[in-house]
């Protein structure tokens, strides 16, 4: 599989990211494959060429670090390997094991070290803004664990341009670590993200490795219609009624099934193969519980798409409130 740099780094990472939050516990969410079932997705990504793998503390409550781990070890050369995982979810309500203050960034990354059997977490990434900490102290704390050698670079996640300019002139200013990475919500359906956010990691020299690159599978094809929920993940998950639930939604996976059904290929493929066209775009998040979908995210990293394909997959398109960011809450800047 082909590879490119991540932001202005030498970071090496292949097109396609395998989503690890498929994997840990059904305990956790129905549609999550345990430890066993999990076993052939890693094998089959390291023999395809996919290096990059990304997973969260919160993903089955830790569990699906330890997966990944486990199967990594085993099936990789994790020198050949960028493992990223993330902090700030909460892991349970009790004080201090959620956030991104210097405790729990510091706490949480011994953590994930530990279930994921490694000595550094080669990407670490801000899952959301604390908006109750100050950057600073955040930035501080991920600069502190580059520094001991816990973590080699760190990435952000969904969060408005405007505050993520802040976080990149905060580490400027300092000579703190800087962000290389945003994981941003971003999908032909959902392309919020053009307006501010991927100019923003241009100019900055930041890679995007964007989340639900299939909308929740919309884009693959998995749904009869607006609203269809007959598929596990979206009867239990729930958020694709939330993130699209717009009508010009069903209108962009028709243009996706009309490109798909004239080339001979899956519709996923051809979902990935555009976000693949972005310019600011390293690596979508792919998550599989089934062979196929794998095959098909290995496929889509050599499908190249001509220019007219892109008019008919862009053009049904309408403007979209601001998803996927979580709460919006006032936020505490210093001067």
């Amino acid at each position: 599989m082909r590879t490119t740099r991540l932001g202005e780094t030498g970071l090496e990472v292949s097109a396609i990211c395998l989503g690890c939050m498929s994997y840990g516990t059904p305990d956790w969410r129905p549609w999550v494959l345990d430890e066993e079932a999990a076993k052939p997705f890693f094998r089959r990504a390291v023999e395809a060429g996919i290096n990059f793998f990304d997973t969260a503390d919160m993903y089955s409550l830790g569990r699906s670090e330890e997966v990944t781990g486990r199967w990594l070890r085993e099936f990789a050369n994790l020198d050949e390997c960028v493992i990223a995982t993330k902090v700030f979810m909460p892991m349970n309500d009790r004080p201090n094991m959620g956030g991104l203050s210097r405790k729990h960034i510091q706490q949480a990354c011994e953590a994930s070290l530990r279930r994921l059997g490694v000595e550094t977490i080669d990407l670490y990434q801000i899952h959301r803004l604390d908006n109750a900490t100050p950057i600073e102290e955040t930035l501080s704390a991920l600069d502190d664990l580059v520094k001991q050698g816990k973590v080699r670079y760190i990435g952000a996640s969904s969060m408005y341009a405007w505050e993520f300019l802040h976080a990149l002139r905060a580490s400027d200013a300092n000579g703190w670590a800087r962000f290389i990475s945003m994981q941003n919500h971003y999908n032909l359906i959902y392309r919020e993200e053009e307006r501010e956010m991927l100019p923003l990691c241009e100019s900055e020299g930041v890679s995007c490795i964007p989340w639900s690159p299939l909308a929740r599978g919309m884009l693959a094809g998995t749904r009869k219609k607006l609203g269809d929920d007959s598929t596990v993940r979206s009867e239990s998950d729930g958020l694709d009624q939330i993130l699209y639930n717009e009508p010009s939604d069903w209108d962009v996976v028709e243009a996706v099934a009309q490109v798909a059904g004239a080339r001979g290929v899956k519709p996923a493929q051809v979902a990935l193969a555009w976000l693949l066209s972005r310019p600011t775009v390293a690596a979508p998040i792919v998550g599989a519980t089934k062979e196929f979908q794998l095959e098909d995210a290995i496929a889509a990293a050599e499908l190249h798409l001509e220019d007219s394909e892109i008019e008919v997959l862009e053009a049904p398109y309408q403007p979209h409130g601001v998803k996927g960011m979580g709460p919006s809450r006032p936020r505490r800047w210093r001067r």
